[in-house]
């Protein structure tokens, strides 16, 4: 009897240490957790990601960029090279106050110049000017009224001229292109300033810039020359 109760003890005393040891092996695995290999950082993804935010940093002149959701997405750049720009050129933008170069309008002769039986010399013309200007042969204009070529380019005021009534000049008239706009200059008629045009009517220059005989010009003015 007594041999068969020190056994029993025996038994409890093993199965109780051998309990202990299963519980201390339960708990091990808890002091020696190894993270998962899928917690461990894209080493890659941090090195592009460094790099671009060096170029960005040198491109823009900022020591970070904005960090947006995408990591690895640099901040939008327009044409002009900043950060958001439309990038439209700055030659291309309208300059505020510059105006438009106004159009020369001149308004329509209110006289049609008609070929006249005689015409007389004002200042600043020549007989010359007179065939171009009423559209007559010069050289039946000349022998018309006994005059000779050296005489057709002086300067005659008050000379009474017969005008041809048959014949064109048989060139072109006109000496500069007109409508257009003309300054008036020391010495300056609108008898003068018609020559120059060659086939323009002194008397529609006035006409057009309002002015009435003696027709007086200041010098700097500007007339338009229809």
């Amino acid at each position: 009897m007594k041999s068969r109760t020190t056994l029993s003890l025996l038994v409890i005393i093993v199965l109780a240490f051998s309990l202990s040891a299963c519980t201390r092996s339960a708990a091990a695995p808890e002091e020696t957790i190894v993270l998962p290999e899928a917690a461990t950082p894209d080493m890659e993804m941090v090195q592009a990601f460094a790099t671009q935010t060096a170029v960005a940093a040198e491109l823009f002149g900022e020591p970070t960029p904005e960090v947006t959701d995408d990591p690895l997405a640099l901040p939008e750049i327009g044409e002009t090279g900043e950060p958001g720009a439309e990038g439209t050129p700055e030659d291309s933008q309208p300059v505020e106050g510059q105006a438009e170069e106004p159009t020369v309008v001149v308004p329509q002769p209110t006289v049609e110049t008609v070929r006249p039986a005689s015409y007389t010399l004002q200042k600043g013309e020549f007989p010359y000017c007179i065939a171009r200007r009423f559209n007559v042969n010069p050289a039946d204009l000349l022998s018309l009224n006994g005059l000779t070529v050296a005489q057709s380019t002086a300067l005659r005021p008050g000379l009474v001229l017969n005008i041809p009534q048959t014949g064109v000049f048989g060139a072109e008239r006109a000496l500069l292109p007109h409508p257009t706009q003309y300054t008036v200059q020391s010495g300056d008629t609108i008898y003068s300033i018609a020559c120059k045009y060659g086939d323009v009517d002194p008397i529609n220059i006035a006409a057009v810039n309002g002015l009435g005989a003696p027709y007086t010009l200041t010098v700097g003015t500007v007339l338009q020359i229809p």
